[in-house]
This record gives structure tokens, sequence and C-alpha cells, in this order.
């Protein structure tokens, strides 16, 4: 009973800022009587979906579009998740997934935003940041791992930045993928107990978990002094993951003007003869078959 109550009180109802939450706008009758999606009517669309992400790679191969996404969003919003649907039926050639480490004392000593531009897309390519420049306004402000000074730099040196990569001709798409204090809760605590997920969980994951408002402020400052004409941050409510992986991959291909695959018109050629071709009788290890 008691780590109820602890549950409850350790997850706030609402916080200061523009951007609601899943919950926030349930209350205010804006979404949350809709219908959950049931696994069948997810998964057609998903399929049909992943159809236009591969029609959207041919474009880019064929026309040469540099295409940069980039993801942001609180601990357990679905970043990761919502980046596996995207490339799992997608070529990685084309597909690149970028997810750096923490810096090293070489790239701690580089300007900030160095260690991300050999990530940047090249003709034919769509790079994925999973968590990206944007940890100096998140995780490093929230952290004490720069300075406020150092944060505020960057907020005044993103727009530029990301103005000279458009005008090179990279097709710049940000998110920020948003859930409530609840539902962050529950899936922490997924992640606690289940075995396929503690790898999820970091000292450093509780620790942000506790600062929940200081999170809140540096997102609200982020969005602020970054959000342009030329690089919008495109805001995600993924309080129901299978809803918001939908609307963030059918946002995505809204935001590239790729043209529809022609109808496969392919058929497959007879296979040669064996010409005396035999399977030869070798000492071949098997693998064991429990299933």
């Amino acid at each position: 009973m008691g780590k109820k109550k602890d549950k409850k009180k350790g997850a706030p109802k609402g916080r200061p800022g523009a951007v609601r939450t899943g919950q926030e706008a349930a209350t205010a009758g804006e979404a949350g009587a809709t219908a959950k999606l049931s696994r069948k009517e997810y998964e057609s669309e998903m399929a049909r979906l992943h159809g236009e992400l591969v029609a959207m790679q041919e474009w880019v191969k064929a026309t040469g579009a540099k295409v940069c996404v980039v993801f942001e969003g609180r601990d357990t919003a679905g970043k990761g998740g919502t980046i596996k649907r995207i490339t799992e039926r997608v070529s990685p050639r084309v597909f690149r997934v970028i997810a750096l480490p923490a810096p090293t004392e070489r790239e701690k000593s580089q300007m900030y935003v160095q260690r991300y531009l050999p990530h940047f897309p090249a003709a034919g390519e769509v790079v994925i940041f999973d968590r990206s420049w944007y940890n100096r306004a998140g995780v490093e402000r929230v952290m004490g791992f720069c300075t406020p000074e150092e944060t505020q730099k960057f907020l005044d040196m993103a727009p530029a930045v990301e103005k000279a990569m458009v005008e090179s001709g990279i097709i710049l798409i940000k998110y920020w993928l948003e859930v409530s204090a609840e539902e962050q809760t529950r899936r922490i605590e997924g992640r606690i107990h289940d075995p396929r997920k503690v790898w999820k969980l970091s000292d450093m994951d509780l620790l942000s978990y506790s600062r929940w408002y200081d999170y809140s402020r540096a997102r609200d400052a982020m969005l602020a002094a970054t959000d342009t004409s030329w690089a919008p941050w495109w805001i995600a409510d993924t309080e129901d993951k299978k809803r918001g992986r939908l609307n963030i991959i059918s946002h995505l291909l809204s935001r590239i003007p790729y043209t529809p695959l022609p109808e496969n018109d392919v058929e497959l050629p007879e296979r040669q003869e064996p010409e005396g071709y035999a399977e030869p009788d070798l000492p071949l290890r098997h693998i064991p078959t429990p299933y």
C-alpha cells in the first residue's frame, strides 16, 4: 500500500509550460476519449506506412536528397521504439541512426556541435538522431554537465547552425515526444521489473526522473529559443505509444516531397537446370532444434 501512495505522490499532476501531455489534453477534452487501437488495426496501418517509407527512401536515393530527423523528449517518451518502427523495413545503407555516447575528453575540448557534424546526411541519406546536439539544452543543463552560460550560448547559436544546415539543402525535422508524469512512472516501473528492458534503466535515468520540473523548464527554454520558421519543433503526444508512432511516421512522410513508387511489374526468371548437381554428403554441424 505504501508503494502506491509514494507513486501518486512522486508523479506531478501538472507543470508549467505550453506543451500539453496526453493526460492534460484528455482533461481538457481534446484527447483521451479515443478508442484504443487494436493490434490488428495498428499493424495494418503500420504496414501501409512502411510501404510509404520505402517509397520515400527510393525518392531520397534517386534525387540525392539529404534528410535529418531529430528525436528529443523525456526518458521513456518512446524515441527508441518510434525510431525502430521507422527503420525496420528500410535499408540501413540509406537510413542511419545516430545515438552518440557521452563525449570523450577530446570531444569536450572541441566546439560543442563539432562531434555531430560528421554524422550529418550526405546525398541520398536519411540520418536519424536519437538525442542530438540538444543534449546541451536538456540533460547537460539539468544534470549540471555544463554551465548556465554554456547552455545559453548553445541556445543562441543553434538556430544559426540549423539555418546553415537547411540552406545547404538538408531537410531538417525536429520532434519533441511528450508523455505525462504518470505514464513516465508506469513505463519506468515496467523497466525495473522486465528483464528485457533493464538495460534501458540507468542511474542517470532515475536521477532524471526525480527532476521532472527542471526538465520542464529546460524544455520550455529550448522550445522558446530554437523553434524557428526554418527548423520548427513538432510536438508529438506519445501517451499512447501505438498512436504516437503512427502519427509521427505519418507526419514525417508529409514533410518529405517524395513521389510514390510505380507499381511493380516483375517476373521471376526460370532457374537453371541442375546439370548433374547433387547435394554432397558432408559432415555438417546442424544447430539443435529445441523448438
